[in-house]
This record gives structure tokens, C-alpha cells and sequence, in this order.
């Protein structure tokens, strides 16, 4: 499942998070790529530990957990500190795939990429080039999103970066573990809440909202790993 989640942080509150990642301290984004990822990798980023990238982080953490689109679609279990990092010159990322299992910052534990995250700081207006190209089973989708707009799509996905010829691309980047291993199996109950809820809207007291609320919690038990 690839899914746009549309305003994640209000407009005043964007503008000030990228004002201070822009005025922050940047790095060659090669120093955090795996083995695979350094050869095709051509951008830069913040430090993982730098002041602005921790408290710009969790303010978009915090956002997204408030979220009811995100928390559907991503039945999130863990969620990694996000990253940042700019395309400008003609940078660009290769095709790659994310590695499988990350390590959660200051605490030791490892966590499973099941779904990744591309949160746009810069419009599509400003800049040429950019897309995120992720590779899915019908084919390759191009991502190219509104500032403060962020994409969700399977860890597991070949994807890349096409190279930036005008401008600055600016994002922030994280993986999710979800509840739910697989993707067909959210995808599943991320339709099946969907329809929940709109089927509530047009008729709150059907009986059928309470028989498929409980087919909806009785998959996710089942499906779920903790």
C-alpha cells in the first residue's frame, strides 16, 4: 500500500521546524547508508544526534501519532526517530532497499522496517527533479508532494531518488514497525476501517458497524505481534 497522508504539521509550524533545519549543521548522508546504499548515494543530512533534527523529529512524531489516517494505515508499533536530509546539484539517491532492521537511537533495541516515510518540508514548486520513484506490484509510482505531506509505502519496496536540477529537495525520512507484518494484511484492515467508519457516518446504529467492528479487532488479534 502506497497512501499521501496530507497535512501533518499546520503551516506555522512547518515553517518554523524548516527554518531551523536549514540553519543547522549538514553532513555527507553517505556516513548513514548501509554498505548497498553508499554506492548509490548522493545527498546530505543532519546528524542523527543534532539538537534540531531530535527536536524537529518529535514534534512530527508526535503529529503523526495524533494522526487517525497514519494510525490506521500503519498500526504502528515502533517508530524510528525521523531523519532529514536535502538534494540540491543534481544529488540524487539510487535505486536501493531499505535495510530490514534498524537500531532505535540511545537505546540498544532493534526494531523491523516494515513501512517507510517521506515527509515533505519543500513544495513541488521548488524544486525540479526530486521524485520519489518506489516500485510496487502494479508498476513504478512517482511521489512528489505539497510541503507539510507525507507518503507511506512498504518497507520492502525498491525505490529512489531522481536526481535535483533546480533547487533544494528537503525531507525528513523514518521506518515504522507495524502491529501487522504484512502489508496485504494491513492493507486489509486499513480498507476494512476505512469502511467501518464511513458506514457509521451514514448509519451509526446499523447493526452491521458493532459485526464488522468485531470481524475488524478480531483479525487484527489474530494478526497482530507484539
Amino acid at each position: 500500500m502506497l497512501l499521501e497522508i496530507p497535512t501533518i504539521l499546520p503551516p506555522d509550524q512547518l515553517a518554523a521546524a524548516r527554518k531551523a533545519i536549514e540553519a543547522a549543521d549538514w553532513i555527507d548522508g553517505r556516513a548513514t547508508a548501509g554498505h548497498q546504499g553508499a554506492r548509490v548515494k548522493d545527498n546530505q543530512q543532519l546528524p542523527v544526534d543534532h539538537p534540531v533534527a531530535r527536536q524537529v523529529g518529535e514534534q512530527i512524531a508526535r503529529a503523526l501519532m495524533a494522526n487517525p489516517l497514519f494510525l490506521s494505515a500503519a498500526l504502528p508499533l515502533h517508530v524510528l526517530p525521523p531523519m532529514f536530509n536535502r538534494y540540491t546539484d543534481g544529488q540524487n539517491f539510487g535505486t536501493h532497499v531499505d535495510g530490514a532492521i534498524r537500531t532505535i537511537p540511545g537505546t540498544g533495541h532493534r526494531m523491523r522496517t516494515d513501512l517507510s516515510c517521506t515527509f515533505f518540508f519543500a513544495g513541488p514548486e521548488e524544486y525540479d527533479g526530486g521524485e520519489l520513484i518506489v516500485e510496487d506490484t502494479y508498476g513504478s509510482k512517482s511521489v512528489k508532494l505539497a510541503a507539510g505531506h507525507a507518503i507511506l509505502y512498504p518497507g520492502t519496496s525498491l525505490h529512489r531518488v531522481t536526481p535535483v536540477t533546480r533547487g533544494t529537495r528537503l525531507c525528513s525520512f523514518f521506518w515504522i514497525q507495524s502491529l501487522i507484518r504484512r502489508d496485504a494484511q494491513r492493507t486489509m484492515l486499513f480498507e476494512m476501517d476505512t469502511a467501518i467508519q464511513r458506514l457509521g457516518v451514514e448509519s451509526a446504529l446499523h447493526p452491521s458497524v458493532v459485526q464488522l467492528t468485531g470481524v475488524y479487532h478480531n483479525l487484527l488479534r489474530q494478526w497482530a505481534q507484539l
